[in-house]
């Protein structure tokens, strides 16, 4: 073999060495930013809900304005939520998530004892936009538990968890309700 040989298969190597990097660089980054726009969409749902709060705590009080500890406690529980959308840790969302919508059970108890209030057109469209935003909080949470999972599968495999200081991307805690409290509140109508 010739010395030029040598060296062409030596850059060839090197080149391809490169791009092997280049490509295990970007796919960990792209695996990052889904799960940190997932979490995002988190959020925007939780920030949406939270904003339903105010006009259907409205609604019911017209209906029942001796039960102030409940209106309290919702809006206790829906601040916690705006602070932690706004920086809070993946587990500081959950337990706020979930004191909202506990607060929000205790509320709908309270409209439970009030017929006229049930059959309100307002109260019932709140409901259903309450209703879609959960369902919207869901998706958001399993999306970004998907997101999650293939970001965390690349950061522990070989050959992707050679790259991932370099990428500057670690494993990221998925989004787990707080002990105990894996089951949502049943409130009746």
């Amino acid at each position: 073999m010739s010395a030029a040989l040598i060296l062409l298969i030596v850059v060839v190597f090197i080149v391809l060495l490169l791009l092997f990097g280049v490509v295990g660089f970007n796919k960990l980054r792209k695996a990052d930013i889904t799960a940190q726009e997932s979490l995002g969409g988190i959020d925007v749902q939780l920030t949406r809900r939270a904003d339903l709060i105010p006009n259907l705590v409205n609604t019911v009080k017209g209906y029942a304005a001796h039960e102030s500890g409940v209106f309290e406690e919702v809006a206790r529980a829906r601040g916690a939520v705006a602070q932690a959308a706004q920086n809070g840790t993946v587990e500081q969302k959950a337990a706020a998530d979930q004191a909202l919508t506990g607060a929000l059970g205790r509320l709908f108890a309270v409209a439970e004892n009030y017929p006229d209030l049930k059959a309100s057109a307002n109260f019932i469209q709140l409901q259903n936009e309450l209703s879609d935003t959960e369902n919207k909080l869901s998706f958001a949470r399993q999306y970004y538990n998907d997101a999650v999972s293939r970001l965390n599968k690349l950061v522990q495999t070989i050959p992707w968890m050679f790259f991932s200081g370099v990428a500057g991307v670690k494993a990221r805690e998925f989004y787990r309700a707080p002990e105990g409290q894996q089951a949502p509140p049943q409130v009746q109508f």
